[in-house]
């Protein structure tokens, strides 16, 4: 792009993490950029969630990895049964870290959306409007009226209306055949071990954040959108009031309306190409993958990264956002159809209900736990060791 040109326009479909990374990203690069959200504020949907070495690498290019860094707490982290026995525990943490460079980061979703926020100008985001059609050939058409962009980014997230559009032949998430239900507690009085528990096709994590609140998690098979009516806090204690400490507590120190439960969806066939015309899918609107690998918004983050780094310094004309998401999908879609498969895979361990299965499983863990405590680090390398592309 010469000097005194007109910047090119980017318009951005939804202002969640990834969207709001796109935004960050596209602003910084030299692009004039508009990102729309229906709804009326940032505040985020969630509890809260895991950075992994490669989602802090991303947040770098936008920069903001530093204050997240800010949030790290060292941590023993290791797989429990229900009755409390300690299958695996080890300095994994430290482990991570000397390995990859990062620990794995846990903080409330706000934080996050907060820290990408703070590098977006307000003047980007189009609050309380609806993106009702976007095409390839960058016409989009919002609840404020109509507007032409260079380059669209559908971050609509798992019901994505673009990706419909785009691909209409593609058959869409598929349930994964069990939900998950997450919560944040109040200042919880310690020390919390960090752990995840495998039961009998049930999982429950416990996660210790910098600020003394507990991020829990749970998950279990279920026939899809079986919500409880009323008290999905009191499911969670029907199910997992009996497990072993804290458990019990932390379900305790939480009332019904904290309590997020969502049925998991997942691309199990991956889109023919993670762009059509001039339109780029990000995030769940482009790889929506299982909660198993903690890999969902890192995944975000990297698209964001990857298309802000190949967008910089383009003009916005035709052939150069064909280049750029070219190259695009080049990138990130063998990449994130490798991990939502990964992903599928980690999760089916934890939802196996058979008696022997789950020895065999716990037994395993034991073994490995002991004998070969890097194993599991060296499984993450093709998933940490990510960085991003360089600005040329």
């Amino acid at each position: 792009m010469t000097e005194g040109a007109a910047r090119p326009r980017a318009v951005i479909i939804g202002a969640g993490i990834g969207g709001l990374a796109a935004a960050a990203g596209l602003h910084a690069a030299g692009w004039d950029v508009t990102a729309y959200e229906r709804a009326a504020s940032l505040e985020p949907v969630g509890a809260g969630l895991a950075l992994a070495p490669n989602g802090l690498r991303a947040l770098d290019v936008f920069g903001v990895g530093d204050a997240v860094r800010a949030h790290a707490i060292g941590q023993e982290i290791g797989l429990r049964r229900p009755d409390g026995r300690w299958l695996v525990q080890s300095k994994t943490e430290r482990m991570v870290t000397d390995r990859f460079g990062d620990p794995v980061i846990l903080l409330p979703r706000s934080r996050l959306v907060e820290a990408l926020a703070s590098r977006v100008p307000d003047s980007v985001l189009a609050l309380s409007t609806e993106v009702t059609s976007a095409g390839p050939d960058g016409h989009v058409v919002t609840s404020a009226g109509s507007v032409e962009a260079d380059l669209v980014v559908a971050a609509d997230g798992l019901s994505s209306a673009t990706r419909g559009a785009l691909f209409p032949a593609h058959p869409g998430p598929r349930y994964a055949g069990f939900t998950t239900w997450r919560l944040l507690t109040p200042e919880f009085p310690g020390p919390v071990p960090m752990s995840e528990t495998w039961g009998r096709g049930s999982v429950f994590g416990v996660m210790p954040l910098a600020d003394g609140r507990v991020y829990c998690y749970a998950a279990a098979p279920a026939p899809r959108d079986a919500h409880s009516p009323d008290d999905e806090l009191a499911e969670l204690v029907r199910r997992f009031g009996g497990w072993h400490k804290p458990i019990p507590a932390l379900l305790a120190s939480v009332t019904p309306e904290v309590v997020l439960r969502h049925d998991v969806a997942e691309l199990a066939s991956p889109l023919p190409a993670m762009h059509s015309g001039r339109v780029a899918l990000l995030g769940d609107a482009a790889h929506p993958m299982t909660p198993n690998l903690g890999q969902g918004a890192c995944q975000a983050l990297e698209d964001a990264a990857v298309l802000a780094r190949l967008a910089e310094g383009t003009d916005g004309s035709a052939g150069s956002v064909a280049d750029v998401l070219s190259r695009y999908t080049a990138l990130r879609l063998a990449r994130t159809t490798k991990i939502v498969r990964l992903s599928r895979r980690a999760g089916r361990m934890t939802t196996w209900t058979s008696r022997p299965a789950i020895a065999l499983r716990d037994g395993l863990a034991m073994t490995l736990g002991k004998l070969a405590p890097a194993a599991a680090l060296r499984g993450l390398a093709t998933i940490y060791d990510w960085r991003p592309p360089d600005a040329s």
